[in-house]
Formats: C-alpha cells, sequence, structure tokens
C-alpha cells in the first residue's frame, strides 16, 4: 500500500485482512475495514462472534495471524502499525487514541484519585505544572457529570457508573482522533445506561471524534453509531449505515438479532 498525504475523506484508521487465529479455534477471519475522522463505527454481534478480537487487533493489543492495521498520523501519514517501535505505539496511546473498557476498573488507576487519574494522562503528553493539570483535570470531571469536590476521592469510593464516567474523562482529557470503547455501557443499570450514553453521544458529537465501538446492544448502536459492522463466527457478514442495516437487515443472521430485540 502507498502512504498517501491525508485529505478531507481520507479514512484514519485502515484494517486489511485481518486475521486471528488462538490454536484451532478462530477468533477473527479476514476482516477489512475502514474508519473516517468524525464517524463512529458499531461492532456488534453475540459473544463469541469475534467482535471483542477485532477491537484488539484494531487497537494493537493483539498481534494479528495474518493482516494488517494501518493508521494516519497527524502528518497525514498512513502508517503501518506494526512498523512501529514501543516508544511510538505508547506515544499513540497516550494522545491520538483512547480505550474505554467494560470494566472501569481495568482503565483506571484504582488507588489515584479521581484527579490524579485524569492529571497522569496529561503529564504523559507534557503537563509540568500542577495548578494547570489540577484545573484542567477539575473541568473535565464537570464535563462528565461528577462533582468538582470529588476531585481528590478515591475511583474505589464511586458508583460503577461514576468509574465509567471517571474513565472517560481520563480517555478524552487529551482529545484524542480515535477512541476504542467495549462495551462501555455493560453491567449498567437502564437509567445509569440511557444517562451515560447521552453523556457519550454528547461529548463524541462536540469533539469531533472517531469511534470504534463494540456491543451486543443494537439500541447502543443506533443511538451512537453511523455505520455498523455485523460479525459471526469471526467474519464480518454485513456492513452499512446503521439506520439501514437495523431498519432493512439483508442476512438472515442480522435479521435474527433485530428481530430478537424487537420481540424482547
Amino acid at each position: 500500500m502507498t502512504n498517501p498525504i491525508a485529505t478531507d475523506d481520507a479514512p484514519l484508521l485502515v484494517a486489511e485482512g485481518l486475521s486471528k487465529n488462538y490454536g484451532a479455534r478462530i477468533g477473527c477471519r479476514d476482516v477489512s475495514l475502514e474508519i473516517f475522522p468524525g464517524e463512529v463505527l458499531a461492532v456488534v454481534g453475540e459473544s463469541g462472534s469475534g467482535k471483542s478480537t477485532l477491537l484488539g487487533l484494531l487497537s494493537t493489543e493483539l498481534a494479528p495471524s495474518a493482516g494488517r492495521v494501518s493508521y494516519r498520523l497527524r502528518e497525514g501519514r498512513l502508517a503501518d502499525l506494526s512498523t512501529l517501535g514501543p516508544a511510538e505505539k505508547r506515544l499513540l496511546m497516550r494522545t491520538d487514541w483512547g480505550f474505554v473498557r467494560q470494566n472501569p476498573a481495568e482503565g483506571l488507576r484504582m488507588a489515584v484519585s479521581a484527579g490524579g487519574n485524569v492529571g497522569e494522562r496529561l503529564m504523559a503528553v507534557g503537563w509540568r505544572h500542577y495548578g494547570q493539570i489540577r484545573e484542567e483535570a477539575s473541568d473535565w470531571l464537570g464535563q462528565v457529570e461528577i462533582d468538582a469536590d470529588r476531585i481528590d476521592d478515591d475511583p474505589r469510593a464511586f458508583s460503577g457508573g461514576m468509574r465509567q464516567r471517571l474513565q472517560i474523562a481520563r480517555n478524552l482529557v487529551t482529545r484524542p482522533r480515535l477512541v476504542f470503547m467495549d462495551e462501555p455501557t455493560g453491567g449498567l443499570d437502564v437509567s445509569v445506561q440511557a444517562r451515560l450514553l447521552d453523556l457519550i453521544r454528547s461529548l463524541v458529537a462536540k469533539m469531533g471524534l472517531a469511534v470504534i465501538i463494540v456491543t451486543h446492544d443494537l439500541a447502543v448502536a443506533r443511538l451512537l453509531s453511523h455505520r455498523m459492522v455485523v460479525m459471526r463466527h469471526g467474519r464480518v457478514i454485513e456492513t452499512g449505515l446503521t439506520d439501514q442495516v437495523l431498519d432493512d437487515p439483508r442476512e438472515p443472521y442480522t435479521q435474527l438479532l433485530v428481530s430478537s430485540v424487537l420481540a424482547a
């Protein structure tokens, strides 16, 4: 592949022929996709469909058995992520990328204060003035609807929904261009889910983020995403605009997923 300089309609991330094998078991097979700046892409499917494996491959947390992932760096070059060194990948994760995990305890430093969790990411990109870091952390707590007077509280004292809000603040404070989300509302009460989804949708739109979100919940996909990828047995079986796929699914498996939600 050549490395063209970005244009307004150039993809931000490109996956080509991604596969991942776990011995005899196939986690993901021959997946190709693109995501563009400001676009939200939902990856949906039942448990075991391969969607979490795909997210791991796209975020470079898993090494592919075949295929590659390329990312358009800020200078416009489309770089094969497998050619980046460890330091370059760490910098990418601290600046251009965020990762919101289903279990916020995996994405937070649980023994560090709420403000410290947000401030750490700022320090990783070069912030050094304590007062400015604390002020920015306080501002971001407000943006995710956490009271500023809880800035010194330990995340272990927060509810699940509050921890997820804190994890979002920690990831977005460096204003990344691409955010990976793995079932961000999973395990939360319905009312908490609804408020969190409204917050995510608002922040994503305001910041113009590109997001790849893995979810088994088609309602989450409809609310947040522009485009949708449906996976089964490690393969992408259907893709298209979210409303189009959900309102007029082409594949029998997608039809079954949609009908099961309508029947619930």
